[in-house]
């Protein structure tokens, strides 16, 4: 409990410090999500093993004999309600909403049959041009989140995206935020946002997607605080694994349909397996978007889900 309290204290006294300097994106609207999780890695993105992640708060430890349950209650109440107003102060410039403060979303809060199809980009650009034409030719819609390093790297496979559809903020160097000092978070983000406009002349803004997945609520809160809402998955395809990993345009097509639901965000990755040179998730994206259409839902953007306003 100590330690739980001790982070998010931290968390409300660095955001107080760190948001005057917010840029400020497009209004970002009121949505309703699951409680902000502990720290965790989810291994997901390029170079590393992604997995579907279920993000569940940490046990609460006992509290010591000399202090009481309800102290212990009280006391953690008091942080929280602290931490929430100080992350609420440093963006009221963003435009973000209070319900989506310290949130990182698994699931758009919906109850009608959308789905929203998401890119990463970071490692090469070698499904981009399938997924684009495919994209196009079914008219669907999608949002991908490109790092600083995938952008000046491929800058006009990037231009073609961002021409197109909404781009979101996978940081610079797509390193897992929880294991840097604050300087070095801030300097992910703010040198990919940066990289992103110098390339394709697009602000990233709101849209924010967390490397492997690794988060906690101090990275949450600094996310926050430089203008962004957090986008996770629902389901990750694993596309990007290749035959190694024993994935196959099948495999990725019934990953995606099992897990369709209401609001339902899939993970998919335009890069190719570093090894075999598989782009699976190109592969299988025609029969992805007709499959989720034949279950009676309807594709979206990020953008297209979320409310123009607070």
């Amino acid at each position: 409990m100590g330690s739980r309290l001790g982070s998010l204290l931290y968390a409300a006294a660095l955001v107080m410090v760190i948001g005057a300097g917010c840029a400020t994106p497009r209004a970002i609207p009121t949505v309703a999500s699951a409680p902000a999780p502990s720290a965790s890695r989810s291994t997901s993105s390029e170079g590393a093993s992604p997995t579907e992640m279920t993000l569940t708060p940490s046990p609460t430890s006992a509290p010591s004999s000399s202090r009481s349950v309800s102290s212990v209650r009280t006391s953690t109440a008091a942080a929280r309600t602290t931490a929430t107003h100080a992350t609420s102060s440093a963006t009221q410039g963003c435009g973000i909403a209070k319900s989506l403060l310290g949130k990182d979303l698994t699931v758009l809060p919906v109850t009608e049959k959308v789905v929203a199809l998401t890119f990463d980009a970071g490692a090469n650009a070698n499904g981009v041009a399938p997924i684009l034409a495919t994209l196009a030719a079914r008219q669907a819609p999608g949002t991908f989140f490109l790092t600083g390093a995938f952008v000046n790297a491929f800058p006009s496979a990037s231009r073609q995206v961002a021409a197109s559809y909404p781009i979101g903020n996978h940081t610079q160097n797509h390193k897992d935020l929880t294991q840097l000092t604050t300087a070095e978070v801030l300097a992910e983000i703010r040198t990919g946002a940066a990289s992103i406009r110098n390339v394709t002349g697009v602000d990233p803004h709101p849209y924010f997607r967390f490397p492997y997945g690794a988060v906690n609520a101090s990275t949450i809160a600094l996310v926050n605080a430089e203008c962004y809402v957090p986008f996770r998955w629902t389901v990750d395809t694993l596309g990007w694994e290749g035959t190694a990993g024993k994935i196959s345009a099948d495999v990725v097509l019934q990953r995606v349909v099992a897990a369709l639901r209401p609001g339902a965000v899939v993970l998919m990755h335009v890069g190719s397996n570093p090894d075999d040179g598989t782009t699976f998730d190109a592969d299988a994206l025609p029969r992805v978007i007709d499959a989720i259409r034949a279950q009676g839902y309807t594709l979206v953007t990020l953008e297209r889900v979320l409310p123009a306003t607070p």
